[in-house]
């Protein structure tokens, strides 16, 4: 059984005031559409300049910032929240040339970032850790039979144990199991880990994923490979304990 607590379902606790700056007219419509369906409140802006001066008049719970805009940059636009002393989280969405020369997003104040191509679901699950991050509380816990995964936190219990895992492990069991039961494809997978890495070792991905089955051989979250496409993350019930 898989349980998503904390608001990995829309609930009314976890309503967002949210403000969206993507000029790209078919993501930033199905952002919306998404975010407004689930009961969040946005607004879309297209424009760097317009955003700059809207950022200044009002309060939001969070920012979802594209890198890419007209008339001031993302990058800009961050930068100069942060030097107006502006906390409010800033999850970065971007395409994995945009951050190919080397700028440090975290560095500059974004909070997260999501490199491009995305599930809606997995922008949903960011957008729900940083704003749960950035006001002090750890509630995003996913349940998956032994395993919890608390995504605000970022740690994982295996068996009733703490699995140790680096920032890059985490992201990508997270990554596979926000997409249980899916297969994940390698190419998307290597975007949003190495994404901002010019020069990335063929086998790291089959590396982490290496590693973190080692960590999970106590439980039943399996990591399937599915050869010539990706990994699939998948719960086996019918595994029983052997002493």
């Amino acid at each position: 059984m898989v349980v998503f607590s904390g608001g990995m379902t829309s609930h009314a606790s976890d309503f967002m005031r949210a403000l969206l700056i993507e000029d790209t007219v078919d993501l930033g419509s199905a952002i919306t559409a998404r975010l407004r369906g689930d009961g969040h409140a946005v607004e879309w802006l297209t424009d760097g300049a317009h955003a700059s001066q809207r950022i200044k008049e009002d309060a939001f719970d969070l920012i979802i910032l594209d890198l890419m805009l007209p008339n001031m940059s993302g990058t800009d636009l961050l930068k100069l929240m942060r030097s107006l002393r502006i906390k409010t989280p800033v999850l970065v969405i971007t395409a994995r040339g945009e951050i190919g020369d080397k700028i440090d997003l975290l560095d500059i104040g974004a909070d997260d970032y999501l490199v491009k191509p995305f599930d809606l679901r997995e922008l949903e699950a960011r957008m729900r850790a940083v704003v749960r991050r950035h006001s002090g509380t750890s509630t995003s816990k996913l349940e998956l039979g032994d395993v919890t995964i608390d995504i605000a936190a970022q740690f994982v219990i295996v068996s009733g144990k703490r699995a140790e895992l680096t920032r890059r492990e985490f992201r990508l069991l997270e990554l596979l199991v926000l997409n249980l039961e899916r297969v994940v494809p390698r190419e998307r997978l290597m975007d949003q880990l190495f994404g901002y890495e010019n020069a990335v070792n063929p086998n790291a991905l089959e590396l982490y994923v290496s590693r973190i089955r080692r960590r999970l051989k106590p439980s039943k979250l399996r990591i399937e490979t599915v050869w010539g496409i990706g990994y699939v993350a998948k719960i086996d019930d019918a595994k029983t304990d052997l002493h």
